[in-house]
């Protein structure tokens, strides 16, 4: 069963996404998620450092000791046409911690300004920078959310056709992969999914590509021949019409030979991990990743992070995803807790149209 925290984030981000329309205010939804990720901190210990790799901003998260540690590059998600390094901070920070890592978030183009296949050159540039400058692939591993779930597996694609080296290993949180939406759990999680509307989602996707490209597996990855990836870990909300794009890849990279791990989280909706801090089960789906990397990085990563645990099997089972909570956390906590979803409500209600309430 979910948490008591996990339903009132649920809640409260479902009233935010009822006011996201295919024809909103791109420039609008920019500034409040940049606001929403304002008031989002890095975890503690964490050092935000900027840089331009190859002329492209980019954030780098560094842990205390952890410079010389192996790396995470981290594409954020936002359909393609909204988030930032700064929006997605809080989360990957979180991982890095735990693992031992350090991060490279870049701040690729966005849609509809940049339209595909802008957002991939960006990626696969940054990525050959850093190994033209002696960054070894075997150390760095490949992750992104939502459409940057979708910008990793696609960067994958274009290195590996290319014959470049990939990275050691890759995580994706919720990918949207097949921009076509031929996946059944358009349907059949349609009444489940507390964020995003199947009707909705071909005006979105008219924004970052043509109609002719959809099927083109560098824009829907559940298409493209999955062999030769490296170890892949996914997690995914069962209440997601995205939902069947990640068991479709994790199928057919099963039928490649390859090795992926499929968690599929109980009542979880799209990037749940999003909310570390404020849920047990984003810190309990965390903590899984942080243990995944460090399964794949062997003692040195391990001797870094803070979590422990063992490896995972495919098709998890998450059953007790929801049960990792501590009633008796100390009182300082609870207010943290309490002024958080202050600041997050206040968000929402500022930035929410009048007409809100009353779509259905």
């Amino acid at each position: 069963m979910i948490s008591l925290r996990g339903r009132m984030i649920r809640f409260m981000s479902k009233q935010f996404f009822k006011r996201i329309r295919p024809d909103s205010d791109i420039q609008k939804l920019r500034t409040e998620f940049e606001a929403i990720g304002a008031k989002m901190r890095p975890a503690e210990g964490v050092q935000v450092r900027h840089a331009k790799i190859a002329g492209i901003d980019c954030d780098w998260l560094v842990p205390e000791g952890c410079d010389g540690a192996p790396i995470l590059y981290y594409l954020h998600g936002g359909a393609y046409m909204m988030g930032s390094p700064k929006t997605h901070r809080r989360m990957v920070s979180h991982i890095i911690r735990r693992a031992g890592m350090r991060a490279l978030l870049p701040d690729y183009r966005l849609a509809p300004e940049n339209p595909f296949p802008a957002a991939l050159e960006d990626s696969t540039t940054i990525y050959r920078a850093l190994v033209e400058a002696g960054t070894d692939p075997a150390t760095m591993a490949i992750g992104g959310d939502s459409a940057g779930g979708n910008l990793a597996m696609a960067t994958l694609l274009a290195l590996r056709d290319a014959g470049d080296p990939l990275p050691a290993t890759c995580f994706l949180l919720s990918p949207w992969l097949d921009l076509a939406a031929q996946g059944e759990s358009c349907e059949s999680r349609a009444e489940h999914d507390p964020w995003f509307k199947p009707e909705e989602m071909p005006e979105i996707v008219k924004k970052y590509c043509s109609e002719f490209d959809l099927k083109n597996p560098l824009v829907s990855p559940v298409y493209a021949d999955a062999s030769g990836l490296p170890p892949t870990l996914i997690q995914v909300g069962d209440h997601e019409i995205l939902l069947s794009d990640s068991t479709r890849l994790a199928d057919n990279i099963e039928k490649a030979g390859g090795d992926v791990t499929l968690q599929v989280w109980p009542e979880m909706w799209h990037v749940f991990q999003f909310f570390i801090g404020q849920m047990p089960e984003s810190k309990k789906a965390i903590k899984g990743i942080a243990a995944y990397l460090q399964k794949q990085f062997g003692a040195q990563a391990i001797a870094r992070g803070a979590a422990r645990g063992s490896g995972c099997v495919r098709w998890e089972s998450q059953q007790d995803a929801a049960t990792e909570i501590n009633w008796g956390c100390c009182h300082s906590r609870r207010l943290r807790f309490r002024a958080y979803l202050y600041a997050v409500l206040n968000t929402l209600v500022e930035t929410a149209a009048p007409t809100d309430c009353d779509r259905p």
